[in-house]
């Protein structure tokens, strides 16, 4: 993909509904990396007396991170969709902390795009969750063939 400035990406990401309510942005994009932020909100917590936050709003940050990550691999951009995703929870993020995922495409394939990534707070080498994904590519019929 491009280079496309992140003002664009985050002006796209707004658009979504779901991202929009959540609050999430992109941070950095580069070749099949990518890393995103999820805010800290008292709506994300799922259990008032710990303060944790809920476990569906890391697995829409770290879904839609590992997804960007692919959108970076390919030197077009086109439709992708999670084909299988695994999320592992590691610890509880931490109340009042915004929470950071970074995610690498490691694969891609014609029609699959595999990614790893983590979330975490601080540091990538503490995370609170790892994530491994792979992602179906809706590429045109006839691209690279001669149908």
């Amino acid at each position: 993909m491009k280079d496309v400035p992140l003002e664009s990406v985050n002006t796209f990401i707004r658009a979504m509904p779901q991202m929009a309510a959540l609050d999430i942005s992109v941070m950095e994009l580069s070749a099949g990396h990518a890393v995103m932020r999820l805010p800290f909100s008292p709506r994300l917590v799922a259990y008032k007396d710990t303060g944790v936050m809920a476990g569906g709003a890391i697995f829409t940050l770290l879904d839609s991170v590992l997804g960007m990550a692919v959108f970076t691999a390919l030197d077009t951009l086109m439709p992708v969709a999670t084909l299988d995703l695994r999320v592992d929870y590691l610890k509880p993020a931490v109340t009042g902390c915004e929470v950071l995922a970074s995610a690498r495409c490691t694969s891609v394939t014609r029609t699959i795009a595999f990614v790893s990534g983590v979330a975490y707070l601080e540091s990538e080498d503490d995370p609170i969750a790892k994530a491994s994904a792979t992602f179906i590519i809706n590429r045109p019929k006839n691209e690279g063939t001669s149908e």
